[in-house]
């Protein structure tokens, strides 16, 4: 049983180590950091369902975890060569898709969300 205490410790350890890098590293985690903020803030000042509220939080951590995975995208490819790749640009353009889809969800949702309002 210790063994398994020990293991879910290092993979906060581990998790937390990477949350760091991100975000010492990435100005664009800080975005997506402050646009939670405030989609959270409205999400609880604005009367909404509790599903409603977990739907759009939910959605704004999603894309920082997005952002962490293009991140790691990003640096593998980085770490395998520095020189100039199609499957290297592709590989990061989609990471950064990946992020930009996950954004536009969450807008949706709160498009969705709005429109149940005032309606």
């Amino acid at each position: 049983m210790r063994e398994h205490f020990e293991r879910v410790r290092m993979r906060a350890v581990w998790s937390w180590q990477g949350l760091k890098h991100v975000w010492r590293t990435e100005g664009s985690l800080h975005q997506w950091m402050w646009a939670n903020i405030v989609s959270a803030g409205l999400a609880f000042l604005l009367p909404l369902s509790a599903g409603e509220r977990g739907m759009l939080i939910m959605g704004g951590v999603l894309v920082l975890a997005f952002e962490c995975l293009n991140t790691a995208i990003e640096r593998v490819v980085d770490d395998v060569s520095e020189e100039r790749r199609d499957l290297a640009k592709q590989a990061k353009d989609s990471g950064s898709a990946a992020v930009a889809v996950a954004g536009a969800a969450v807008g949706l949702a709160w498009l969705c969300v709005l429109g149940g309002l005032v309606l």
